[in-house]
């Protein structure tokens, strides 16, 4: 009788647990992986409310491992310097490549990025010197302002450049990202008997410095690609 009601209730056990399975679920957050393109519209801005500028940047990032990205930026951009003694402006396009690393640890289901990157940037360009004025100091006659242009094409710079920045994921897939830029003059090549007083992905150059800033506000779109188990 002992040995019979062990097993009856043994028996119970087992259908109550048939009954109302325990069945674990994956809680396992999948992170996106794919190609992030976006354009800056801060330069779109400028071209709009800027008469005397023009200009571009299509970037893109890719996450290849954890928190590393790779990026680049392909742009071009007709820059202007005028003072009171010179007109001049350059023109020309632009590349930068490098790699963010992603500060910011999400909560499971977000894409946001708080980051700091690095870029070699190089451009070729052409620089016009639109009109100049004759430096006198006697004050009797007029100004002396020279107006023919003069144009020197196939100039070249390259620079590296420290960026820090955040994307905000805003839509599913759809970011908002503003970064500031600190840039250091590595080489480039001047007009003859002058200096590069602008250059396309550069920015304002100074004859004291090598170091430039620059800024940038974009909206990209994340193309996901595959999805991988957070670590």
């Amino acid at each position: 009788m002992l040995f019979l009601n062990l097993n009856l209730f043994a028996q119970e056990d087992l259908d109550s647990e048939s009954i109302n399975p325990e069945t674990p679920t994956d809680t396992t957050y999948r992170e996106k992986y794919g190609l992030r393109v976006g354009i800056d519209i801060s330069k779109l801005a400028r071209t709009f409310f800027e008469d005397d500028y023009t200009g571009f940047l299509i970037e893109g990032d890719m996450r290849v491992y954890k928190n590393y990205y790779a990026a680049a930026e392909i742009g071009n951009e007709t820059l202007p310097f005028n003072e009171d003694e010179i007109e001049v402006s350059a023109s020309g396009s632009f590349i930068k490549l490098g790699v963010n690393y992603n500060a910011y640890e999400n909560w499971a289901g977000m894409e946001n990025i708080v980051f700091a990157g690095l870029r070699y940037g190089f451009s070729t360009f052409s620089q016009e010197i639109e009109q100049y004025r004759i430096y006198t100091r006697n004050n009797y006659f007029e100004d002396d302002i020279r107006r023919d242009r003069e144009e020197t094409t196939g100039l070249t710079a390259g620079w590296i450049e420290l960026m820090a920045g955040f994307k905000v994921e805003v839509l599913n897939n759809l970011f908002l990202s503003a970064n500031v830029q600190l840039k250091s003059r590595l080489n480039e090549s001047k007009p003859s008997g002058f200096d590069n007083l602008t250059i396309p992905g550069f920015g304002r150059t100074y004859d004291d410095s090598k170091f430039g800033i620059g800024y940038g506000y974009s909206i990209s779109y994340l193309i996901p690609i595959f999805r991988k188990a957070k670590n």
